[in-house]
């Protein structure tokens, strides 16, 4: 062999080392990093693992109420720790997702890929082991350490011969955000949206929270050579809507009531987001004075016919443009009163 082609591969294979090494290098920051990124959704939501579904319902809305940003104008970091309880409860609300979450930890998400790894592996002859992230702190574990896929990704296959596949990879993910009116969130609807030229119809349950992200599994960019899609993670936009306030899943309102009708009693007409509503005035009834309707709030999410309270505050109307007659009848009122 000549001299100088054999020194060019020598120098080609020096070089390829060289580049393994190095992708090896920032394979190991990004892992090093995720595990310093892990968030445990338990301690967020202050419940022990072995928590019911119930527990952790009840951790949410205490939590959600307390933190609130529209109860904390003041705290710069409400917002941040609403959003994280809120995905908190997205993940461990769900019994599926909560299980998954338990033995792959922050990647969950990730947990199909992982399973159907493993039975390629099992199916076309790889070594045992695997790799996957544990929820009990993030530590990577496996027979291989933390470089397998990285060698797999170039090779194919491991175990020491080759499955003549080469390896597939995951697409991108996906984020957009959607607008939805506070009665639109209500309701459990139907939508279609286009994301990067795409339409994909999704159903939207009633009780999204402004702010709330979910995932919309394999709707995000094709995978390349036979890899599965990504994901997409779809983020609630809610204004504030004209005459309710929300908080939770309580709704507020302030609700005209007529001088005489706050001074003699009677009923009066509210709205509410299921409709009209007439309600028993008491007599002397004070401007401020609040009234709570059960179960007239908005709806829980994905916790089907439970509603939170809507609370009705009386601003009672001072008349205006009196006749003489009523004027003297006031007068009237004052001299005996």
């Amino acid at each position: 062999m000549d001299s100088r082609a054999f020194d060019f591969c020598a120098l080609f294979e020096n070089l390829f080392k060289v580049l393994v090494v190095e992708l090896m290098y920032e394979k190991r920051k990004v892992f090093r990093d995720r595990i310093m990124a892990y968030i445990d959704y338990y301690k967020i939501l202050g419940v022990d693992k072995s928590a019911s579904q119930e527990d952790i319902r009840k951790a949410f809305k205490k939590l959600a109420r307390k933190h609130h940003p529209d109860l904390n104008p003041n705290d710069p970091d409400a917002k941040r720790r609403f959003q994280e309880i809120n995905e908190a409860n997205e993940v461990l609300g769900d019994p599926e997702k909560r299980k998954k979450y338990d033995q792959y930890g922050e990647h969950w998400q990730h947990a199909d890929q992982f399973e159907a790894q493993q039975q390629y592996r099992q199916q076309y002859g790889g070594a045992g082991g695997g790799a996957y992230w544990s929820s009990s702190g993030g530590s990577f574990s496996g027979d291989e350490g933390e470089f397998s896929d990285f060698f797999e990704s170039l090779f194919g296959s491991r175990g020491g011969h080759r499955s003549g596949r080469s390896a597939g990879f995951r697409g991108q993910d996906f984020n957009a955000e959607l607008q939805l009116s506070l009665r639109d969130a209500a309701q459990t609807h139907k939508q279609v949206l286009t994301v990067n030229g795409k339409k994909i119809r999704i159903t939207i349950p009633a009780g999204v929270e402004n702010g709330q992200t979910i995932k919309l599994g394999g709707q995000g960019a094709p995978g390349m050579n036979g890899g599965p899609a990504g994901d997409l993670y779809l983020t609630f936009v809610i204004p504030d809507d004209p005459v309710f306030k929300r908080l939770g899943n309580d709704l507020y309102v302030d609700a005209p009531l007529p001088l005489y009708t706050a001074v003699l009693g009677g009923e009066q007409v509210i709205d509410t987001l299921s409709g009209k509503v007439k309600l028993k005035v008491k007599p002397e009834t004070q401007n401020g004075t609040k009234v709570r309707l059960k179960g007239k709030g908005f709806p829980v999410y994905k916790q089907e016919g439970q509603s939170g309270d809507l609370i009705v505050t009386w601003r009672v109307e001072i008349p205006t443009h009196l006749t003489e007659k009523q004027q003297e009848l006031f007068r009237e009122l004052q001299r005996i009163g």
